[in-house]
């Protein structure tokens, strides 16, 4: 098998364009035409990104914009969802479809949340009043799926502990993470309801999974001045993502916009 690039992965290097010519102050650049059929063909290839072009910071570049455009404002999180490249965590069959904001299947039931999703939840971190605009120290991550939020996660915060449950998950976000070589994750197998003690306490505390509630053991291993960020079942039956503070006083809870996550279970498997 040919062995993964590292991260990240170097740009091919481009073969230069014509040499432009200025005429009256504009800059165009002389080709030769094209029979029609061979420019739907080039519009075809540069519409259709395969290869290296999912490698490329541009397609990144895009999906970024869009982040923007749907509200996602903060700098620090929109340049770590341009550096992570989405589509070395998905499956080789949906990579065309890595760049869009939308969830996509992983196995065993689960999905690679939507970048929007994302992008919002780890800036609802950052916005932690205990934070005053500080980096996040550690950070507790449930459900590390295919570890793509994990990899995003390692560049705004110091260090990632990231749980899963299900060991085919486990073992596939260790591969996915491995050429990365990120020294501030830890990918960890077990019950992320119970949520891992031994790294705590935690600066914040993100959820890729939603329960009835949201485990007790996740608020005592959360620090003062800690976020925790997750969705909840609410009364209706519906998911919402819900924001939980942890002040000198006590715990201050917020709730948010509907989402839909798979369910929070108990146990290994």
């Amino acid at each position: 098998m040919k062995q993964r690039p590292s991260f990240p992965a170097r740009l091919d290097s481009v073969t230069p364009a014509a040499k432009p010519q200025t005429l009256l102050g504009a800059t165009r650049v002389l080709t030769k035409p094209q029979p029609a059929a061979s420019r739907h063909a080039t519009a075809a290839a540069l519409a259709s990104p395969t290869g290296v072009g999912l490698d490329s910071s541009a397609i990144r570049a895009r999906m970024v914009q869009k982040l923007a455009e749907q509200g996602v404002d903060d700098a620090v999180v929109l340049d770590a969802m341009g550096r992570i490249e989405r589509h070395r965590f998905v499956d080789s069959a949906l990579v065309n479809q890595a760049y869009e904001d939308t969830s996509l299947p992983i196995g065993l039931g689960q999905t690679i949340s939507k970048p929007n999703v994302v992008a919002r939840m780890i800036a609802l971190l950052r916005e932690a009043p205990g934070l005053q605009g500080q980096p996040m120290g550690r950070v507790l991550e449930i459900g590390t799926g295919c570890g793509y939020q994990a990899a995003v996660l390692s560049l705004v915060a110091r260090e990632v502990y990231s749980i899963e449950r299900l060991r085919g998950l486990h073992d596939k976000a260790r591969e996915n993470l491995r050429p990365m070589r990120l020294p501030n994750v830890h990918v960890i197998f077990g019950d992320g309801m119970l949520g891992y003690p031994q790294g705590a306490p935690y600066s914040a505390i993100i959820a890729a999974a939603g329960g009835e509630a949201v485990p007790q053991a996740w608020m005592d291993q959360l620090a003062v001045g800690g976020r925790i960020v997750a969705p909840m079942q609410t009364v209706t039956g519906q998911q919402a993502l819900v924001v939980i503070d942890k002040t000198s006083q006590g715990l201050q809870q917020s709730l948010l916009e509907a989402v839909h996550f798979v369910p929070l279970k108990s146990g290994i498997a």
